[in-house]
């Protein structure tokens, strides 16, 4: 009968394995980073953007963010808001009141308007506003003006508040 013979190479070879591995992981101290070195200020994550500000001087085109910042931000505080909320806001953020324009938040029934539009002329061209429940959501947009130098067809509501 033949008898089997241990071989004691593939343990001892498995063990300088394993203890190879072992003293990478123990290598030392690690190197302080700019992440974890304490005097370092914290950096704000890549996910994190400052809100859009209000730059007068650019185009309706380079301040539709910061428009749309705005009634977002109506929309957040009131999802029933209607036109005044927005006309509001819009003038509280900078923007000129005189320049606005808004539609009516009823229908000539008395009945709550599908939507409300409302638009600041700026800079030659119209940041546009709509908002209700038949519009699904909010939307802005930059609009050429039109030839009466307002920004949307049809009746508009006086803003005399």
């Amino acid at each position: 009968m033949a008898r089997l013979r241990r071989s004691t190479t593939a343990p001892a070879l498995a063990g300088a394995a394993l203890v190879l591995a072992l003293a990478g992981c123990f290598g030392g101290a690690p190197e302080p980073t700019a992440t974890t070195s304490p005097t370092s200020a914290p950096r704000p994550t890549p996910t994190e953007t400052p809100p859009p500000t209000f730059a007068p001087e650019l185009s309706a085109t380079e301040n539709l963010d910061f428009f749309d910042h705005v009634n977002q931000g109506v929309v957040a505080a009131d999802p029933a808001a209607g036109g005044r909320a927005f006309i509001d806001a819009l003038a509280a953020a900078g923007f000129d009141k005189a320049a606005m324009q808004v539609t009516a938040d009823t229908t000539t029934l008395g009945e709550a308007a599908d939507s409300v539009q409302f638009a600041v002329a700026f800079q030659g061209e119209c940041l546009v506003g709509q908002y209700g429940p038949k519009s699904g959501g909010y939307h802005g947009a930059v609009r050429p003006a039109l030839g009466t130098g307002g920004c949307l067809i049809g009746q508009t509501r006086p803003i005399d508040w």
